[in-house]
């Protein structure tokens, strides 16, 4: 058997010389070593010698294995280039690779916030949890005022709430810094609403605030018509018309032209137009709140829904659709 061993070595060593190829030298590993292999047969064989030459023929079968093993290894490093380009076909198109991407509502607030940047306004935050102070009384909705019933609202305890809007983030600023002032705040509010395609307990909404000497309605509507014709990348026109809220006066409730259609589709219900913020000159009741100067600063005020943006852009019909978290509706945008 040990004359056997030594010519199986011996042709070993031709074959694997003469191995261009990944394929063949998984068909020679396969004939040598394989659970079926030459020295695998060996050591079926090695069970029936004597005890006396089982120590030598031992030793002589595993050098071989390894040996065998060894050669092996290294000719794979040897031909590691070759593989490369011998199964490549470089005419073929490469293969994508999945990609992450922010979320629907997530490129909104960065397209909102991009726009009122380059509008000098300053981005500021404030607590979700508001006291009623700030939520209500600071902005003009003195306690047990009809106006409050507006909004249902999400009590923590007696003098604390989940925020309805983002408005007492405008107050906390005033009591903070001098006119001139132009800021903006993107934050979760919560009301509660039935959960439905057009409502949510738990939404994201943009406000603005602009304070100083001689601010007008008609800065307010100019602000406005660059902003969404900015966001719906369309020449976007305005049209205000007369509403209530307790923090400004006049107030109005901003209509836009359809971004959709030019004659009327079901997204802007025939008409051409769609309401989409609050909006109206700052009341000077918040002002004397923040001890600002009623005689000469003016300022307006403005806010609306970051899912309702992104609903009108994209001519989404259920708001549900943004928080499902579906693969196939996300992958769209």
């Amino acid at each position: 058997m040990e004359n056997e061993l030594n010519n199986l070595s011996a042709t070993f060593d031709k074959d694997i010389e003469g191995i261009n190829t990944v394929k063949e030298l998984e068909a020679l590993r396969i004939k040598y070593i394989g659970k079926k292999g030459l020295i695998s047969a060996y050591y079926e064989k090695f069970g029936k010698l004597s005890k006396e030459e089982k120590p030598k023929i031992g030793q002589i079968l595993n050098i071989l294995k390894n040996k065998v093993e060894t050669k092996l290894s290294e000719k794979i490093d040897g031909l590691s280039g070759n593989v490369s380009l011998e199964k490549t076909d470089f005419t073929m198109p490469g293969f994508k690779i999945p990609a992450g991407k922010y979320h629907l509502i997530s490129q909104t607030i960065g397209r909102v916030k991009e726009i009122f940047k380059g509008l000098n306004f300053d981005i500021v935050e404030g607590p979700e949890i508001e006291t009623d102070y700030y939520n209500f009384e600071a902005l003009n909705f003195p306690k047990h005022h009809p106006a409050r019933d507006m909004q249902d609202t999400f009590h923590v305890d007696r003098d604390h709430v989940l925020r309805t809007h983002t408005s007492p983030v405008q107050v906390r600023t005033m009591e903070k810094r001098k006119p001139p002032l132009n800021i903006i705040s993107i934050g979760k509010c919560y009301r509660n609403d039935p959960l439905d395609a057009s409502h949510l307990p738990v939404f994201q909404q943009v406000e603005g605030l602009m304070v100083d000497e001689n601010i007008n309605f008609g800065d307010l509507k100019g602000v406005l018509k660059i902003f969404f014709s900015e966001f719906f990348q369309k020449e976007t026109n305005i049209r205000l018309n007369p509403s209530f809220f307790p923090f400004t006066e006049p107030s109005a409730e901003v209509s836009v032209t359809c971004p959709i259609c030019k004659t009327g589709c079901p997204l802007c219900k025939k008409s051409g137009w769609i309401e989409i913020f609050g909006a109206g000159m700052v009341d000077p009741n918040v002002f004397k709140n923040v001890n600002y100067d009623t005689e000469k600063l003016t300022g307006f005020a403005f806010g609306g829904g970051i899912e309702r943006l992104t609903l009108i852009k994209h001519s989404i019909n259920d708001i549900r659709l943004l928080y499902e978290n579906d693969i196939r509706f996300l992958n769209q945008f």
